[in-house]
Parts: structure tokens; C-alpha cells; sequence
């Protein structure tokens, strides 16, 4: 889905809806019927409870035992973090990673919405851009749709990103306990690789569970499939140029990214933090699965 596809379509609230209505309408009818897509209206039923709660209305629709649920019994507090960084803007042509973690983002924010859960929007680049309260009232998810909405509409700017320093402070600030979900392409400094693993280990340390989406354009990012000939390469960041034929460094360039992803994936391991790999290339099914994994994996 890119840029001009949102605009036809209408607004972002809207999409969002209709693709996690979709989804979930794919997953009932699906093998991965067993996935829990509990909404705060309603549970099923377990034995031995009281049946005080069972919802007949919908017993006498589904045949399924249903108990209703109450916003109190729903105290999930979840950060929805974007990297509004230039390499973000990736590729040009449709501005195709902050246009896929954007759309994620706004199809998670209306899943947790309908589970009552309280939600706050980040955005950084070198530091904070947006950073809302967490909160559950539908004025205020709301305003995160425009929030996103806005971003989407929003022109490229030439940031760099300072994805560790950025995240010890999100770690700091955030209230303990709560899901940090971070969409982001990880482009910080390579080199020093170190400080990332720092500030992921912050956000466990403050006792916070994470789930980072690798947001990626893989064909070109990391298989790096060019044709055989010279290209200009530009920094989305700093615009600085390069000319060259990719078939002279893609070996090297894959060695490099791999060894840096790897290690990253490994400290993810040992945190235990989920880092998935979200190429915008494949939908958001793989966002909203994942989602619901780590959901399954608090209860």
C-alpha cells in the first residue's frame, strides 16, 4: 500500500480498521483459528467460573459460551515507537518504510483500542518528536490517528536517527511494565553497535517488554538486487553521493549487514526481546501475527 493508494482510499482510521477486520475475519476462517483475538466486550468462557457474566445474546448467535469483559480487567500499556529518520523514507519512489510502519502502527493502535489497552505514540529522528500520554479514551486515540495521519502527509526531511540514545530515554520515562513496539530500520551507527545493545538492555532492565519490527525494503536493502550497472548511491541522511556498479561491493556490503543484524538478533535472544524482520514488500499480516504472539506470550 503506498502513498497515493492511502489518499484514494480515504483516511488512515478507516484502513486501519478494515485491515485488522480483515485479518482477524482471515484468521477464524483460518488454520490459525487458535491465535486468542479477544476483544475487551467479551471471553470466552472457562469452566468452573461463575455465570454471572455469560453474554446468552451471544450464546444463542454463535453457540459459544461468552463471558463479558470490563475495562478494568484490560491495564495494557503499549508504546507505539516510529523512527521518522530520512532512511526511513526508503524508497523514494513511494517513501516505502515510513509509509509501511505508519500503516502498522495505525492497524495495531485500532487492535488495542478495541481491547480498551492504553496507548501512546513516539516518533523520533536524532531525538523525541511526538510522544503522547497513555491513555484509552476514544478522543485520544483519535488524535494518534491524526497524529499518524499527519506523518504520512508529512515531507521528507534530511534527519539522521539516534536509535540508542532515543531508546535509553523512552526506557527511562515510560511507565514500568509496559509493551514497547518499535518500528524501525536499525540504521544507526554499525560501527559502534554497542550502544544499541546498551539501550535495549535499559528497556528490559526497566522491566518493559519489546517487540522490535526490522522494517526493511530486503530486495534492494539486503540482498541487494541492482541491475548490472553503475549507480548513483545517495544518503538519504546526510546526501552524500557515491557512484559505483553494486556487483563490486554487494559481497562485502552483505557481509558487513549480515555479521551487524546477526549480533543484533542474538542480544535481542538474550534479552528476550522479539526482533521480526518486516519487509514492506510482504503486508501487514506479518505485524498484526506477531502482535498477537507477544500478547499471547503477557497473558
Amino acid at each position: 500500500m503506498d502513498l497515493a493508494q492511502i489518499r484514494q482510499y480515504g483516511n488512515i482510521e478507516f484502513l486501519a480498521k478494515q485491515m485488522v477486520e480483515g485479518f482477524i475475519t482471515g484468521l477464524h476462517k483460518s488454520p490459525f483459528h487458535g491465535f486468542s483475538v479477544e476483544f475487551a466486550e467479551h471471553r470466552l468462557y472457562n469452566n468452573g467460573e461463575s455465570t454471572r457474566h455469560i453474554d446468552w445474546k451471544v450464546f444463542a448467535k454463535t453457540d459459544r459460551l461468552y463471558t463479558k469483559r470490563y475495562e478494568e480487567e484490560t491495564n495494557l500499556r503499549c508504546h507505539l515507537i516510529i523512527d521518522t529518520s530520512s532512511s526511513m523514507y526508503y524508497p523514494e519512489k513511494n517513501n516505502g518504510k515510513i509509509v509501511f510502519s505508519t500503516m502498522a502502527a495505525a492497524a495495531l493502535a485500532y487492535m488495542l483500542q478495541k481491547q480498551k489497552d492504553a496507548i501512546s505514540l513516539i516518533t523520533f529522528s536524532s531525538g523525541i518528536e511526538i510522544q503522547t500520554p497513555v491513555k484509552s479514551t476514544p478522543s485520544h486515540i483519535h488524535k494518534i490517528f491524526l497524529d499518524l495521519e499527519n506523518l504520512l502527509q508529512k515531507p521528507k526531511e534530511h534527519k539522521k536517527t539516534e536509535v540508542a540514545s532515543v531508546i535509553h530515554q523512552i526506557a527511562e520515562n515510560i511507565h514500568k511494565r509496559s509493551l514497547v513496539i518499535i518500528f524501525s530500520d536499525m540504521f544507526d551507527d554499525i560501527d559502534n553497535s554497542e550502544k544499541i545493545f546498551s539501550s535495549l538492555q535499559h528497556l528490559k532492565h526497566n522491566l518493559h517488554e519489546v517487540l522490535i519490527f526490522h522494517v526493511t525494503d530486503k530486495k534492494t536493502e539486503s540482498d541487494f538486487e541492482f541491475d548490472d550497472r553503475p549507480y548513483e548511491f545517495i544518503d538519504l541522511e546526510t546526501n552524500e553521493t557515491i557512484k559505483l556498479n553494486p556487483a563490486q561491493v554487494k559481497v562485502d556490503y552483505q557481509k558487513i549487514l549480515h555479521q551487524f543484524y546477526q549480533e543484533l538478533k542474538l542480544r535481542c535472544g538474550q534479552y528476550k526481546i522479539d526482533f521480526i524482520e518486516a519487509d514492506i514488500a510482504e503486508g501487514f499480516e506479518q505485524i498484526l501475527t506477531s502482535y498477537l504472539v507477544k500478547r499471547g506470550k503477557m497473558k
